[in-house]
């Protein structure tokens, strides 16, 4: 089994966009027993709140559920309960790496670190920007690599 936290500030816009993505993805490949997918925020504000507006209107046009998901903030047990920690930008990386103490192992990146040819490498704040397209496709692109990565490192012998 396979376990990934996407983190970003709130745990309204970018990192539950990634989870229900990745969750959709990772179900259209018949992984869903292999793989175990949440989201959290490194800030408390939205702490019980389901996705921003922008998030659950874009996902829903796509066909992708937001069903029952509810912001959260990270806690230091999550060092323990995943193997990938995605961060959606740099301050969330050092916010993450200050609330936590992750176990030897674990993979702790940006998602765009993952995507090859990436035009930068932090996720823009739709909750700040307002582009939700921009950011569904940069975390489109991001899901698809963290999936092969999972597929080659911890799926390829299951």
């Amino acid at each position: 089994m396979a376990r990934v936290l996407f983190v970003c500030l709130g745990n309204i816009c970018r990192s539950p966009m990634a989870e229900a993505i990745f969750r959709d993805m990772v179900n259209k490949e018949g992984l869903g027993h292999k793989i175990n997918i949440e989201s959290a925020g490194t800030g408390s504000w939205h702490v019980g709140s389901p996705p921003h507006k922008g998030t659950a209107t874009l996902l829903s046009e796509k066909g992708i559920s937001t069903e029952g998901m509810k912001a959260r903030q990270i806690v230091p047990e999550d060092a323990d309960k995943f193997d990938y920690i995605i961060a959606m930008d740099s301050q969330n990386l050092i916010d993450i790496k200050k609330a936590i103490q992750a176990k030897e192992g674990v993979v702790m990146t940006r998602l765009l670190d993952l995507v090859e040819d990436a035009p930068f490498f932090d996720v823009p704040d739709p909750y700040f920007t307002g582009d939700f397209d921009e950011v569904y496709e940069l975390v489109v692109k991001g899901c698809q690599a963290l999936l092969e990565r999972i597929k080659n490192e911890r799926l390829a012998d299951a």
